[in-house]
């Protein structure tokens, strides 16, 4: 890095993505200063407090004497060799990418850019967002990409809650506009991460995100489809999935649940067919995976209002305990949870419904504060149904199985049991 610079690297966005890349750049030696446009974030962080799951206090506490600080003001870019973009890409309400927080970023590039800059892209996009999108108003300016400052792509990789696979020890990905681009931004990762792998170019690396995030989008669709009719056929899904997991090659296992969540599977996939659908061609596979995948909550309250009737009670009025409200287990993420949906539609057909979280204090549902209990086993077994739907590892399933009046488990964790049903 360039020491007649104050700032080593800048990073906008200090979210799931973006605050483990500074507490690893800072571990590095870096001079890093985290950008974030919520004054609460930055005034936190400042203090020594995280707001991420996989960041303690302590380790924020750590990067601050590190060097490491959050400002909300987009001027220090200016004093930065290097600025990395890690905001969110959510979808629009109609299901269209919605790139307004990468604009903003970008915008604020621009107007602090300076040559020999390297400025990488992280936020999940479609293919060409890096050179059609980034690049011609960074250019606006006057200075060239390739020539004057490097520019490039780098998906992020994170995890919430592995415990194995974290940033340093994740292969990173980087694709730049043009070669001597790829080399800057693999010389920054390098500092940090231990295997950096080069792309062609931008594209690639886009398409590089997408298409690990379809794969499984598509695949957890699969298995998806397949519980839906492995009971009529009296098939234990779990177990074949078991035994096909013994092959050595050819075949990696995927599971069942109430439906995807999180920041990647249920949203990723819809950016590389919104890029599909430009051309004018249908992509019949990811379009199926998200119809299969949006209709498993839905799938959920019809087995438990199946699971009700055979016990000679209606879904109205019966008491429903939700376990695990989280898209992930032992994370407090809730981000495109699929439990909302499922707690919506019992909420719709009059259950009586209650939740149980160890990691999430209180629970709204489209504007409905939903009900949680203290004692999830004294629930279980006052309920007329409870239903797994994230299995953090707070939770005893084998005791909950022996309180519990009825356990329909969507996950295939808990062992074979008289009160347990699975998926």
């Amino acid at each position: 890095m360039n020491r007649n610079s104050t700032v080593d690297l800048v990073i906008i966005g200090l979210g799931y993505v973006g605050l483990p890349l500074a507490r690893a750049a800072s571990a590095s030696g870096l001079r890093v200063v985290g950008l974030d446009r919520s004054e609460s974030v930055v005034r936190g962080l400042s203090s020594g407090s995280s707001h991420v799951d996989d960041i303690s206090d302590a380790d924020v506490r750590t990067m601050l004497d590190q060097g490491f600080r959050a400002v909300s003001s987009p001027e220090v870019i200016a004093d930065a060799d290097a600025v990395v973009i890690c905001v969110p890409t959510p979808l629009t309400e109609h299901g269209a990418p919605n790139l307004g927080a990468v604009d903003s970023a970008v915008a604020d590039i621009a107007a602090h850019l300076k040559p020999g800059t390297l400025v990488v892209l992280e936020s999940t996009t479609y293919p060409g967002t890096t050179d059609e999108v980034v690049r011609p108003r960074l250019e606006a300016g006057g200075l060239k990409a390739g020539v004057d400052f490097y520019l490039a792509f780098s998906p992020e990789r994170i995890d919430p809650g592995n415990p194995t696979y974290g940033l340093e020890n994740t292969p990173k990905v980087v694709g730049g506009t043009t070669p001597d681009c790829t080399k800057a931004a693999r010389a920054l990762y390098e500092r940090f991460v231990g295997s950096v792998v080069e792309a062609k170019g931008t594209r690639e690396a886009e398409m590089a995100k997408l298409l690990e995030n379809t794969y499984r989008h598509v695949n957890i669709a699969l298995v998806n489809e397949m519980a839906m009719f492995c009971r009529e056929i009296d098939v234990d899904l779990w177990d074949a999935i078991r035994c096909a997991s013994s092959k050595p090659f050819g075949f990696a296992p995927f599971f069942p649940g109430p439906g995807v969540g999180g920041h990647c599977i249920p949203i990723d996939p819809n950016y590389l067919s919104y890029k599909v659908r430009s051309l004018g061609i249908p992509f019949r596979f990811v379009e199926l995976a998200q119809e299969i995948n949006q209709r498993m909550p839905a799938h959920v309250v019809s087995r438990a209002a199946d699971l009700l009737n055979k016990q000679g009670k209606p879904i109205r009025g019966s008491r429903v305990l939700l376990l695990g409200v989280t898209y992930k287990p032992d994370i407090s993420d809730q981000r495109e949870s699929p439990a909302v949906d499922v707690a919506e539609l019992l909420l719709e057909r009059g259950a009586d419904l209650v939740y149980y979280d160890p990691r999430v204090e209180d629970w709204t549902v489209e504007g409905t504060s939903v009900p949680r209990v203290e004692d999830y086993l004294a629930g279980a077994a006052e309920a007329d149904l409870t239903i797994l739907l994230q299995q953090h590892s707070e939770l005893d399933l084998d005791a909950l199985a022996d309180r519990c009046r009825l356990l329909f488990d969507t996950r295939g964790k808990s062992a074979d049991h008289p009160q347990v049903v699975k998926l």
